[in-house]
Formats: C-alpha cells, sequence, structure tokens
C-alpha cells in the first residue's frame, strides 16, 4: 500500500443514513467496506444494530458484518488489527476503500492507533463491578458523572462495561481514560478522508423514533428473546437490548421499553455528535445532498 491510497470514513450518529451514502460512495468507486460499529459484527443482534440488509450485503461486499459469535468480546484494540487487515486486503486490488460507522473509539483506533494504558487495579476494578451488581446502572453513572464528567460527556452511558471500565481507571489512576485516546498518532500507509454526516436535530430524532418503530415491526423483541441466554454479556449490556430485558423482568411495559429504547437512541447520538465534533478532521456533509457521493470524493484532491 501507498499514500496514493485512499480511505474514506464514514461516521456519525445513529440512523442518520450512513449506510445509504457508504454504499453509494463504495459503488462508485468499485471498493468494498469496512464496517466501523462495535455491535454489528456479533451473530444474532441484526434488527437491533440495525445492519445492512441482504440487498445492500449483496451490493457491496462488506467486511466486520456477521463476523464474530456473540459470546467473543472485541476490544478496540482488536478492532485496530482486524481493521487494518481488512483495509491491506481491500487496498490491494482497489485504490480504495470505505468505512462506515458510529462507534468513535474504533473510528479513532483506526485512523490513529491507541495510546499503551496503565493497568486497572484488579481489587478496584472488582469493588465497582460489585457495586454494580448491588445498586445498578444509575448508581453507576452518577458515580461515572461525578468522577470523570469527560467520559460522561462522550462515552456510552449505556453500556455498562465501558461505565466500569471507566470508573475503574480513574480510581486507578486518578486520570480519565480517555486522555489515553489520542495522545500519539500512528502514521498509516494510506490517505484518509473523514466525513461524519449530520441532519437537523428534529429529522435527526423523528429518523430515530421511525427506526426503532421498525424495528419492533421487523421482530426485535424475539430477536432479543433469542439471546436471553447470553444476556449477561457485555456485547448485550447496549441500547436496544438492555430495554427489552428490562421488559422481560416484568420491571416495564413493552411500550415502555421502546420509549426508552427511543430516548436512550437518541442521547447516544447527541455523545456520537459531541464526539465527532471534536475531530478537527471531520467534514460534515448531509446524507440528503444529491451530490455527496461526488463532494466526498473530490475532498481528496
Amino acid at each position: 500500500m501507498q499514500n496514493s491510497k485512499t480511505v474514506y470514513i464514514i461516521a456519525g450518529p445513529t440512523a442518520v443514513g450512513k449506510t445509504a451514502v457508504s454504499i453509494a460512495l463504495a459503488q462508485r468507486l468499485g471498493t468494498d467496506i469496512i464496517s466501523a460499529d462495535s455491535r454489528q459484527c456479533y451473530k444474532g443482534m441484526t434488527i437491533g444494530t440495525a445492519k445492512p440488509d441482504a440487498t445492500e450485503l449483496a451490493a457491496v461486499k462488506h467486511y466486520f458484518i456477521d463476523s464474530h459469535d456473540v459470546t467473543q468480546n472485541l476490544s478496540a484494540a482488536d478492532y485496530e488489527t482486524l481493521a487494518l487487515g481488512y483495509i491491506e486486503e481491500v487496498l490491494s486490488s482497489h485504490d480504495a476503500a470505505v468505512v462506515c460507522g458510529g462507534t468513535g473509539l474504533y473510528i479513532n483506533a483506526l485512523c490513529h492507533g491507541l495510546d499503551e494504558m496503565p493497568p486497572t487495579d484488579a481489587e478496584v476494578a472488582k469493588s465497582v463491578e460489585d457495586a454494580y451488581a448491588a445498586n445498578g446502572l444509575e448508581w453507576l453513572q452518577q458515580a461515572v458523572a461525578q468522577e470523570d464528567p469527560v467520559f460522561y460527556a462522550t462515552g456510552e452511558i449505556q453500556n455498562p462495561a465501558r461505565l466500569m471500565r471507566a470508573l475503574s481507571f480513574m480510581r486507578t489512576t486518578g486520570t480519565s481514560i480517555t486522555q489515553y485516546r489520542t495522545q500519539s498518532r500512528k502514521q498509516r500507509p494510506f490517505r484518509m478522508v473523514k466525513v461524519a454526516l449530520e441532519l437537523p436535530r428534529e429529522v435527526l430524532y423523528n429518523r430515530i423514533n421511525q427506526r426503532v418503530d421498525s424495528m419492533m415491526q421487523q421482530g426485535l423483541e424475539n430477536e432479543v428473546r433469542a439471546l436471553l441466554p447470553y444476556r449477561q454479556l457485555k456485547n448485550l449490556q447496549t441500547v436496544g437490548y438492555a430495554e427489552l430485558f428490562e421488559y422481560f423482568d416484568g420491571n416495564c411495559t413493552l411500550q415502555e421499553a421502546v420509549e426508552k429504547i427511543k430516548q436512550h437512541s437518541r442521547n447516544y447520538a447527541k455523545r456520537q455528535l459531541t464526539w465527532f465534533r471534536k475531530d478537527p478532521e471531520m467534514r460534515w456533509l448531509r446524507p440528503d445532498d444529491e451530490a455527496i457521493v461526488e463532494k466526498i470524493i473530490g475532498l481528496a484532491d
């Protein structure tokens, strides 16, 4: 690979339209797509993660979709290694590759690498896990908000695993885990064009609400029910799944669970936007721009 090769990163909040834009771009460039979504890689988590459908997958070859068993727990460091391998494969026979996803930490790992982090004290981590088990998610969120407000502002606050990791790291080192995300940049053997998609907030939130309704119509409840035996896995402690587990436990009605999914998805979209807006290399475009593909390609000139 040489620097004449280009990787186009298509980022943005959930439901903004990344998949459609990425497929149009990949088709225009005659290349493949590498997902940068931390959940779409897991088999069995299809409806709730809004994976590309069969038609979309047939239109363009995708990497990191349905590639791993739900029992596997991949990290951002794992993604960095995998994604670089996928890109090397694609660029061996194409001049460009497209990366599509909304997991900011994964995109950061791919573009710039991850720094070496101090270890987390095992006893501290155990005490945080025990406290979470006893007091629940709301306690965990409040603890992180108080002790590491920087992480809380941009992290996945509906994801207990990420919250426990952040809190344990802060209590061990006295430093926010966010400080280790962009301290030093690794050089990549390709050019990168980073694009983030955005829509007016009312439009985006309406799309999110409609998507959740569509997910329910497609059978999200049955998908989550089938995953009940694995509910303790970190991969399933995520929006769209955790809320329905609460419904199955009798802690809320189905309608309440659906409304929580919508609310938590909107909250997540807001945090995604906050994350991507901190990246000065991101170029912001609207997915409904009819000339968006040509504009993205033009950014490489």
